[in-house]
């Protein structure tokens, strides 16, 4: 995030009240990943030489690529609720278990609000996540138009979303509409998600496999220019059904 950013009171983060069904503990799922240091990538030729020096991928000591990602819901621009994002990985505000009934909560995969985007129904196919923020150069905006018109040609095969990180809403919405963005858009008001992921810099791609596991990503113009994202693209959905076809 930019030094000097406003900061907003908090408010309430994407949820309902309606009582939730107990699931399995996400186990793995979140451990070793918060702290995902995107700022900290690299340019990489293949999702097998991903490295940040010394550091170990995404500057974290354990690698996590191959791991599930962290899950998070956020209001959809245009016409989502005026909400923050939920980043809750479980269905409890303590580590009890089971979890006290008066401490439940409805974890970001598990919300049931209009207008809300979870990440967790973009898992059945291969995954582009793409961050965002006006307070970039106009760069960063040129990238997003190169990844909405990308997502046309792998339409079917290949889910995009994009994050606008931190910004007013309705600035949000009229850059959407300006540009003529198709992609899923969603709104991490507070920056939640953004400090869940670590995004320091724009843009900022992570290419997910499906099923949520981590396969790699990229920050910076230089690395993301139309022609190297629609390669690595190929790339993800190739791995992909490389995966899947050894999975049988």
């Amino acid at each position: 995030m930019a030094a000097g950013a406003p900061r907003r009171p908090p408010r309430p983060p994407l949820n309902d009240d309606r009582p939730q069904r107990r699931v399995p503990r996400p186990g793995a799922r979140y451990v070793g990943l918060v702290g995902l240091a995107f700022a900290a990538l690299v340019a990489v030729a293949t999702y097998d030489t991903i490295r940040t020096g010394a550091h170990g991928i995404l500057g974290v000591d354990a690698a996590v690529r191959g791991r599930p990602l962290p899950e998070f819901a956020v209001p959809r621009i245009p016409g989502g609720p005026d909400l923050d994002a939920n980043i809750f990985q479980d269905d409890c505000a303590s580590a009890a278990n089971p979890c006290p009934v008066d401490q439940r909560r409805a974890s970001a995969c598990q919300i049931h609000v209009r207008g809300a985007i979870r990440v967790c129904d973009l898992f059945d196919r291969p995954l582009v996540i793409s961050f965002w923020f006006l307070r970039a150069s106009g760069s960063c905006l040129d990238t997003q138009d190169a990844v909405n018109r990308i997502a046309a040609r792998f339409r079917g095969r290949v889910n995009f979303l994009s994050i606008d990180v931190h910004d007013d809403r309705t600035s949000v919405a009229q850059t959407v509409a300006k540009h003529g963005w198709t992609i899923p858009v969603g709104w991490d008001r507070d920056g939640a998600v953004s400090n869940l992921y670590r995004v320091g810099g724009c843009p900022t791609v992570a290419f997910v496999y499906p099923g949520g596991i981590f396969a790699g990503a990229k920050a910076g113009v230089a690395n993301l220019t139309p022609s190297k994202l629609e390669a690595d693209v190929r790339r993800l959905l190739a791995a992909s059904q490389h995966r899947a076809a050894n999975s049988m």
